[in-house]
């Protein structure tokens, strides 16, 4: 009874190991399939006992418990031998712990060194043996154990140290791993190669006196150089950081961190989560934002450190510790040790040190920069771009998410400026603006006057009047369609004054772009919402005006294999039948409310086709597709912006710093943004069908002066993008109605009464007796012969 008082009246329930599941890393996968990423604090792939080679578990026995398979969980021999090792020395006490002893103190109790805790696991051995078998308790051994290089478990740490899979190790390799057990540190390769050697052959001779290999394995074993590989991080090719990241973010949010938090953590559930990233997509998006931003800095001064660290003793392992990196072009991460004369002398995470021949004046020692190197030790600074920005790349048949792009390098800068930074969109918001217009009655082919427009907003603002980019003179009367094609941000404010900034500000809320007040400036986008937002909010416009949850994860798998989380949650009846009915194909239901008139968001994306083929973004022209798209410009210019794509693939990219300051006079959407969407778009949608726009049940499509908007009978449009006569698209009832023109209509009548009167004059002076009245005719007469006015 005292001994079970002292000793077992807590101990945990063995029957827990039946149902144990160790902590696993999450897996995450590319929209194909293909793994990119894994997120784990401890390294660990779980493995079935079948799995695992005779001879690696052979080497574990000889190494660890030779009688494994014979004992009921303790080794009383060993214990004798460890109970006198202890009586005749002092110090920690020496065990003699079988695998099932490990297992159970592992999994169950505590790393305490104490003969009570040695003594309640030799307690917990006895249950343990009762309740597994002796394959259930290997594989949770051979699954759990720590062996370095943050490697838990077999598996894990073959591949941390030979690269390996356990079916693909060679003998010399298995009884490397088996020596691990008893303290990886002892035994690391770096530092302790013949210490390590040493104790393999010694589990070799084990394995050839228990005659679990020959005398021939033996000796060609013992001769092997160890041949570990050196320790390495990410076991995939990085791609999509600020993808990835954007992953773990919502996947802790929904299922939480660590075991502490469920079953089906991240750093612990063993999650297998499929997204919806497209590493093509998303190579070509870093590239061509990246490149935007070097261009745009190209020739200013240095932008100045990354970052600073103390420059000490330890300066290698601090540099290492900040995780700063890049994978931009043959650029390093450096830090400055020293000042020399007009250079600097550099040193690297690894130790290694180098120079730089020419630095500016404030490049300081402390600095963390980026190098590109010039041959031998030394290096040319290379200037981080200060401007940032962000880009998104998306479905715009369901909202999944391709590509995403924060800045820089999310090495460099953790901050998501894809869905974090709240920026101004400048004319990129208009879209909203006429699409509330045309709901409210207006058409593409509506006047709208291009001139000064003033509000008088209240007693302490004044009064307000507007003005176009870059202070041009008003144009006067022009069509809706030209407004938006040349951003006149007049005509703007007037089709947002005319349709009511009230609607408007509602029809910018429905599209998820932001919750703004109605104020007329919000209609020139002085409100502020994110490049995801926005990218979102176009997709949505290609999608006929139904809404789009922007994803990034298809569905999520627990350890399993169980679907626990799915993002298409359509509902398709029928679709799981064993054979066709007869009927019509089955397909999944749409989801997602009609958040705007189908044939409103046609025709806004038919305008903006026009800013590419003949407004504010004709150099994407050259690309040779069906493309829609805005510019935009905030005022400063602080931010320009680019958001458009085709019917199969949209994309937004803004570009700014993150404190908001004036990037130029010559900074412009079009010729700043625009490019970074072209570079992208001429590698992305090479060799993707060139599909048009396909309008909505009940669209109108007319012939109209592009100038004025009047329906045209008598010419039609060319391929020539400033074709005189277009084609525009109009809802029932509200195309222009068949009409002759006044002017024309009067011109003909004085040509008919001058022909009348000539033949009149011909006549008197043939007969000037005749008593007829000639052909002369009123002007009634001449228009019910004309069949009057239609």
């Amino acid at each position: 009874m005292l001994i079970w008082f002292l000793f077992a009246r807590d101990l945990p329930d063995a029957k827990m190991l039946k149902e144990y599941e160790p902590p696993l890393p999450t897996v995450v996968r590319a929209y194909d399939g293909e793994p990119v990423h894994s997120y784990a604090r401890e390294r660990r792939v779980q493995l079935q006992y079948s799995d695992y080679p005779v001879l690696l578990i052979r080497a574990y026995l000889a190494a660890e418990d030779r009688t494994f398979f014979e004992h009921g969980g303790l080794d009383y021999p060993g214990i004798a031998a460890a109970i006198i090792t202890n009586l005749t020395r002092s110090g920690r006490p020496v065990g003699a712990s079988t695998i099932t002893q490990q297992v159970a103190k592992n999994l169950l109790l505590t790393n305490e060194l104490s003969y009570r805790r040695k003594v309640r696991e030799a307690l917990l051995a006895y249950r343990i043996e009762e309740v597994l078998t002796k394959q259930e308790i290997l594989e949770l051994y051979l699954n759990q154990i720590f062996l370095g290089r943050n490697a838990y478990g077999v598996q894990a740490a073959a591949q941390a140290y030979f690269g390996k899979d356990v079916d693909e190790l060679e003998l010399q390799e298995m009884a490397y791993l088996a020596i691990l057990p008893k303290g990886p540190a002892n035994y690391r390769p770096e530092n302790n190669q013949e210490r390590a050697i040493s104790r393999r052959n010694w589990v070799l001779g084990r394995m050839l006196a228990n005659k679990w290999i020959t005398r021939e394995q033996h000796d060609v074993a013992t001769v092997q150089p160890l041949e570990t590989i050196r320790s390495r991080g990410e076991r995939y090719e990085r791609v999509g950081g600020y993808f990835i990241e954007e992953v773990r973010r919502q996947l802790i949010e929904n299922f939480g961190e660590t075991e502490e938090d469920g079953s089906n953590s991240v750093y612990a559930g063993g999650l297998w989560v499929r997204t919806s990233l497209n590493p093509r997509l998303q190579e070509y998006a870093k590239d061509a934002l990246r490149n935007g931003l070097l261009r745009y800095s190209l020739g200013k001064r240095w932008s100045g450190p990354i970052n600073t660290i103390k420059i000490d003793e330890k300066w290698a392992q601090r540099l290492a510790s900040t995780y700063i990196a890049t994978d931009y072009d043959d650029w390093q991460i450096a830090v400055t040790l020293e000042r020399q004369g007009k250079g600097a002398e550099i040193g690297f995470s690894d130790g290694r040190t180098g120079a730089i021949a020419s630095a500016p004046d404030k490049l300081a020692a402390g600095d963390i920069i980026a190098v590109s190197p010039q041959g031998g030790s030394n290096y040319a600074l290379r200037n981080v771009p200060k401007v940032s920005g962000g880009m998104v790349v998306q479905n715009p048949h369901n909202g999944r998410i391709w590509a995403m792009q924060g800045g820089f390098d999310d090495r460099m800068s953790a901050f998501n400026r894809a869905t974090q930074a709240e920026r101004q969109p400048g004319s990129t918001i208009k879209p909203f603006v006429y699409a509330t217009a045309l709901d409210q009655g207006m058409t593409p082919a509506s006047i709208i006057v291009d001139s000064p427009f003033c509000v008088y907003q209240s007693a302490s603002l004044g009064r307000k009047c507007f003005r176009n980019f870059g202070n041009s003179r008003g144009a006067g009367e022009q069509t809706l369609r030209w407004g938006v094609e040349q951003s006149r941000n007049l005509m703007t404010v007037r089709a947002a004054n005319d349709a009511g900034m009230e609607n408007v500000v509602k029809t910018i809320k429905t599209m998820g772009i932001g919750d703004y007040e109605p104020y007329l400036s919000y209609a020139l986008g002085a409100g502020s919402t994110t490049v995801q937002k926005l990218t979102n909010a176009y997709s949505m416009l290609v999608n006929y005006g139904r809404e789009l949850k922007p994803t990034v994860i298809d569905y999520v798998q627990d350890r399993h294999g169980k679907v626990i989380f799915r993002a298409d949650k359509r509902i398709c009846e029928d679709c799981n039948q064993v054979d066709w009915d007869g009927g019509r194909m089955p397909r999944p239901r749409p989801v997602g409310k009609q958040l705007m008139n189908p044939m409103t968001a046609y025709q806004i994306v038919n305008i903006m086709e026009g800013v590419v083929t003949r407004g504010t973004a004709q150099r994407l022209r050259s690309l040779d597709r069906p493309l829609f798209g805005k510019t935009g410009t905030s005022n400063g210019p602080t931010n320009v912006w680019f958001v458009g794509g085709s019917p199969d693939m949209v994309a937004g990219v803004y570009m700014g710093f993150d404190q908001p300051a004036n990037m130029g006079g010559y900074a412009q959407g079009g010729t700043l943004a625009a490019p970074v969407f072209k570079e992208f778009a001429e590698k992305a949608m090479k060799g993707m069908p060139k599909t048009p726009f396909v309008a909505p049940h009940g669209i109108r499509m007319v012939r109209v002066d592009r100038k004025t908007g009047k329906r045209v009978f008598g010419g039609w449009p060319s391929d020539d993008p400033r074709s005189a006569v277009i084609w525009d698209v109009f809802k029932p009832e509200t195309e222009p109605r068949r009409s002759i023109r006044k002017e024309e209509l009067l011109a003909r009548l004085e040509a008919k009464k001058a022909q009348l009167k000539a033949a009149k004059i011909a006549a008197r002076n043939r007969a000037a007796n005749a008593g007829n009245r000639g052909n002369a005719q009123n002007d009634s007469e001449f228009l019910q012969e004309e069949g009057g006015i239609y």
